[in-house]
């Protein structure tokens, strides 16, 4: 078994035409990631293709399953507390369709570990907008998303709802998971935004995200409503609300 400090968590619903791939491909870095797959039984038999990849990958591959859709964000705080508990160093969200190249991985990991960073996110817009075959709308939407949450939270990250990061274990371990309440992109800001309250170094790595080919999306209009309406309460949480400081 070959040990890692990193693990790669993969929240998946439907995704049986690209879990089989994504894992491979992860695997097949030259750096050791760990995968954890949080799977919200999904219908298609995403759950069972995983189960025979842990039979190849044992010790690197593992999934908790959960009885529905739960949303996003509660099993990004379910992984991340299995993380915290298994001693993993660095703790990255990715997503199972391809949006996020896995190639990117060590550049986000060399970022933290190396570099010195708590948070390294991998962004579309910080330099320039690097999103490829998504429709003109969604793109203007997620771009102006981004420079509004900006421009309320006062937050100087550029691509603010993105969902490719790497975080150091200290900054999860810092803040109460218990305390984050949005689900879906808000779930993306309020993570970022509480980590950047918490004095915590952030940095963008420039990433191309690359629109899925296989299965189907999961955004919706009620996910960016959520995060328009979320971002207005966060920053008036900001004013009032004490925030936890780094754990040396």
């Amino acid at each position: 078994m070959a040990a890692s400090d990193s693990i790669v968590i993969i929240p998946t619903y439907n995704e049986k035409e690209n879990i089989e791939n994504i894992i491979r491909a992860v695997f097949g870095l030259e750096k050791v990631f760990h995968i954890l797959v949080i799977e919200d039984g999904s219908p298609d038999g995403t759950a069972a293709i995983v189960k025979e990849l842990q039979k190849e990958f044992p010790q690197r591959l593992f999934m908790i399953e959960r009885t529905g859709k739960l949303g996003l964000g509660t099993a990004y705080i379910t992984g991340f507390k299995w993380a915290i508990e298994h001693k993993y160093d660095y703790v990255f969200e990715m997503d199972a369709d391809f949006s996020h190249n896995p190639n990117d991985l060590p550049r986000l990991y060399s970022a933290c570990a190396d570099e010195g960073y708590d948070l390294a996110i991998g962004s579309r817009y910080v330099s320039g907008v690097n999103v490829v075959n998504w429709p003109m709308g969604r793109v203007l939407m997620s771009y102006y998303a981004s420079k509004y949450v900006r421009f309320i939270t006062g937050v100087n990250i550029h691509d603010t709802t993105a969902g490719f990061k790497c975080y150091r274990r200290r900054v999860l371990e810092t803040i109460n998971l218990d305390e984050i309440r949005f689900k879906g992109y808000a779930f993306q800001i309020e993570m970022k935004y509480t980590t950047y309250k918490c004095g915590f170094k952030i940095k963008e790595v420039p990433v191309i995200f690359i629109n899925r080919e296989l299965g189907t999306s999961k955004m919706s209009g009620g996910i960016f409503s959520e995060a328009m309406f979320g971002v207005m309460r966060l920053r008036w949480d900001g004013w009032f609300k004490k925030y936890p400081k780094p754990i040396d």
